[in-house]
């Protein structure tokens, strides 16, 4: 999403490909320290996962987290201060979630928080700012953080609640929270499909942002109570369209 949005904002595809690299080499540190916390529950639950299995050692670990950290930093830093100030707070935000609130009720936070700025990072490496319209973007992009975060949450809920362990799905009730996931996502698409129609002045634009749109919806409501597997591909699902139909609002308001 990071590098599309960067294009779309007037920046070349050499700065779009860095400030992607660049959300990318964050997103890997942060997904690193994360299967670090988990190895020792994910040997007993997911013996297939790379520390568990013995692919990775722990020490290797830590040293594609730190090295992926400042791997993202380097690439953000030449676009400029504000920049550099998103990626240290998305580094931030991705411990917060790996050290304290994951498996807690308050899971989401970091994704409703950090989901935002991939649209903004893109935005402001290519232009030192941002454009008015973020201000209807940021906010639905928030909505699509915490709808992602209910999603990924009900993939696990099942071994959650044998552990013990709270998360924003144990918490509502798996019932509760499918129903809260697709809300968020009816009224993210109802946003991007309106707001394209107002700001782009174009029905058909409009149009091709509301089939868009479907696709995360369509997702939530296949996942249903399937297996945990399926709850996970919908998951992923989800998470592309979201930043599909990011990028092809943004593109659809002539922006």
């Amino acid at each position: 999403m990071t590098g599309g949005v960067a294009l779309l904002a007037g920046g070349g595809p050499a700065l779009a490909v860095r400030l992607g690299l660049a959300m990318t080499a964050l997103q890997l540190g942060i997904g690193a320290v994360n299967d670090l916390i988990d190895a020792p529950r994910d040997a007993g639950h997911k013996p297939g996962k790379p520390i568990p299995a013995g692919l990775v050692s722990r020490r290797l670990a830590a040293s594609i987290a730190l090295g992926a950290f400042g791997l993202g930093i380097a690439l953000a830093a030449p676009a400029g201060p504000i920049v550099l100030g998103l990626a240290l707070v998305v580094i931030a935000i991705g411990l917060a979630y790996d050290l304290r609130l994951k498996g807690t009720a308050w899971s989401w936070l970091p994704f409703a928080v950090g989901i935002p700025i991939l649209p903004v990072f893109g935005w402001a490496g290519a232009t030192g700012g941002l454009d008015p319209v973020f201000m209807v973007l940021v906010p639905a992009a928030v909505a699509g953080g915490a709808a992602l975060a209910i999603a990924n949450s009900l993939v696990d809920v099942d071994r959650d609640r044998a552990a013990g362990v709270s998360s924003v799905a144990v918490a509502l009730g798996e019932g509760t929270a499918r129903t809260v996931g697709v809300v968020l996502l009816v009224g993210i698409v109802l946003a991007a499909a309106i707001s394209a129609a107002v700001l782009g002045g174009s029905p058909e634009a409009a149009l091709a942002v509301g089939w868009i749109g479907v696709v995360p919806l369509l997702a939530a409501a296949w996942a249903g109570r399937a297996d945990p597997a399926r709850r996970e591909l919908a998951w992923r699902v989800q998470a592309i369209g979201l930043a599909v139909l990011a990028v092809v609002w943004i593109q659809a308001i002539g922006r």
